[in-house]
């Protein structure tokens, strides 16, 4: 699958344009992870606890890995929640009965949300194959899960492609994010707080229902970001704070500027318009919890 878009790595982007581009590629990867038919494909493996059917359908590309590569390749999961179910999930199902699943469940899951007619229109092609145009540029190195779904194949059903695309490219920023992380000195729960304080992130009961940590650990990894004055007495970022995600999401932006710039300027506001529309009909049709994001 291919698209007539060409490539213009030497022109320079604007510098939120790729940024913009994940923002709706990535929110329809990731509404597979609260679909409800994904969860009765992983049941009917035998794997049925809400977080082994998360641990098992993200990390079935890497294989029947332990619970210390999971963690790591997730960064912001608490060991021991990890530790309960992996790898126990292998010896219910193996990863290739998992990922045979999840495109099962994902193929119903895009089906009920964007409904036949969008599924099989010429703007889903389209978008599958810039999406994928766009993967030509990520790189492996230093980035586990891009690396694990890279090696996986390509669906043939466009709106599975565009799926796979979108995973691939949020996977390529995702590790590369992990790295910026580390290096501003933010472990795995100090980047929830501080996103969270941001407004955009995930509200704390979610945090502690799908990551296994609880509110004394919240507020433990509070009270070390005000030791670092990057929050104050309420919660909230302080300037510095508010640099400092900011200088986080930059970095990002930059570790992960290869595959938008290979696209081209031109690809990336076509792709940025029908993920758009796909996102907002899916969106629409109750994709994620109403009450997910937030501060409080």
């Amino acid at each position: 699958m291919t698209s007539s878009t060409t490539s213009s790595p030497s022109v320079a982007l604007e510098s939120r344009a790729g940024r913009r581009c994940h923002n709706v590629l990535n929110p329809l990867h990731s509404a597979h992870y609260f679909s409800p038919d994904v969860n009765r494909e992983l049941n009917g493996l035998g794997i049925t606890h809400r977080s082994a059917v998360n641990f098992a359908v993200r990390a079935a590309a890497l294989g029947a890995v332990g619970p210390g590569t999971v963690t790591a390749a997730f960064y912001n999961y608490k060991y021991e929640l990890v530790a309960a179910h992996v790898p126990q999930i292998w010896r219910t199902a193996s990863p290739e009965d998992v990922l045979a699943a999840r495109l099962r469940g994902v193929d119903t899951t895009l089906r009920r949300l964007l409904g036949e007619e969008l599924v099989a229109s010429p703007e889903m092609a389209e978008a599958a194959g810039l999406a994928l145009r766009a993967t030509e540029a990520c790189s492996r190195g230093a980035r586990p899960l891009y690396a694990a779904h890279a090696d996986l194949p390509v669906p043939e059903e466009p709106h599975l492609a565009y799926w796979h695309a979108a995973t691939l490219l949020r996977e390529h920023r995702g590790d590369g994010h992990l790295t910026v992380l580390l290096g501003a000195e933010l472990d795995g729960l100090e980047a929830l707080v501080s996103h969270t304080a941001t407004g955009k992130g995930t509200r704390p009961k979610w945090v502690f229902s799908t990551r296994g940590w609880n509110q004394e650990e919240w507020d433990a990894a509070a009270d070390r970001l005000r030791a670092r004055g990057l929050l104050d007495g309420e919660g909230e970022l302080t300037e510095d704070g508010v640099a400092l995600r900011r200088d986080v999401e930059a970095e990002t932006d930059r570790l992960d500027r290869a595959p938008y710039e290979h696209l081209g300027a031109a690809g990336i506001e076509r792709l940025t318009e029908l993920g758009t529309l796909f996102v907002g009909k899916a969106m629409q049709a109750g994709a994620f919890p109403a009450d997910l994001l937030g501060k409080r």
